[in-house]
């Protein structure tokens, strides 16, 4: 269990960046139960110690830390990901947001706030588990970035790369690149990146936010919540689910009370 460290004053927010499975729509289990179909003939399961490591990895990293688990079963990574992505695309067009995200993405988006997507998913995938939400995610227009837009440049979560690239090429954010560490506290593109805020459901992704130098907000899995804390940095803040935040706490727009 993480504690929420609500005694650091929340910093103003002027644009956010959000994860996507197992954050705002219901894919996270259907990962869990597809692999476990898949290895279940051979005796085998994926525990949450195990997919705690997987989370934000791009899809081959995943499927070969997985199957390092499992070294005595006679699956190839590529046998793997064809039954994977076999059983998943037949699932992909009935996943449903999970509590909050709409509500929040929408509003957001009615108060002009610049909100960005950056997922681990392929694009194919992400048009897979989206167009059946066209009013939720037709808020992002063109302010996506998938695993196809930054392959060969990045291995996925932990590193920062993502969210730097989702300021930067879909916001306009000038955040420039690599670690906080090199931008200084006291340059512009720091108080950049210190305006923006992430959204992420794994610890991966919780540390990719904060080594990007942005603020985190932490939506795990209860799972999750029984696995050891396994990042360099903390979230600024945990929720249960997305219903639980307050916008002005960050200086974002209160929701209207018909929201």
């Amino acid at each position: 269990m993480v504690s929420d460290p609500s005694s650091v004053p929340r910093r103003k927010i002027e644009y956010v960046i959000f994860d996507m499975d197992g954050l705002l729509i219901d894919t996270e289990r259907v990962y869990t139960e597809v692999t476990n179909d898949i290895l279940a003939p051979y005796g085998k399961t994926m525990t949450w110690d195990i997919k705690a490591g997987l989370m934000g990895k791009l899809e081959r990293d995943a499927a070969e830390l997985l199957l390092s688990f499992f070294p005595d079963i006679p699956l190839t990574v590529d046998t793997y990901l064809s039954l994977r992505r076999d059983a998943q695309d037949a699932r992909w067009p009935t996943v449903q947001p999970l509590p909050g995200a709409r509500r929040l993405i929408k509003h957001l988006h009615a108060h002009n706030i610049p909100i960005a997507l950056a997922t681990a998913s392929q694009r194919r995938n992400l048009l897979l588990k989206t167009a059946h939400l066209g009013d939720m995610f037709g808020a992002f227009g063109a302010r996506v970035v998938c695993a196809d837009d930054v392959a060969g440049k990045t291995r996925g979560k932990p590193e920062p790369y993502i969210f730097l690239c989702a300021a930067r090429e879909r916001l306009g954010r000038g955040v420039g690149e690599g670690e906080v560490e090199a931008c200084g506290e006291d340059g512009e593109e720091w108080r950049e990146r210190a305006r923006g805020l992430v959204f992420e459901d794994a610890i991966p992704g919780v540390e990719a936010g904060k080594r990007a130098g942005m603020s985190v907000v932490w939506v795990p899995d209860a799972n999750l919540l029984n696995v050891e804390y396994s990042g360099a940095h903390l979230p600024d803040q945990t929720l249960k689910s997305l219903e639980e935040f307050v916008p002005e706490e960050w200086g974002l727009p209160p929701y209207d009370e018909t929201q």
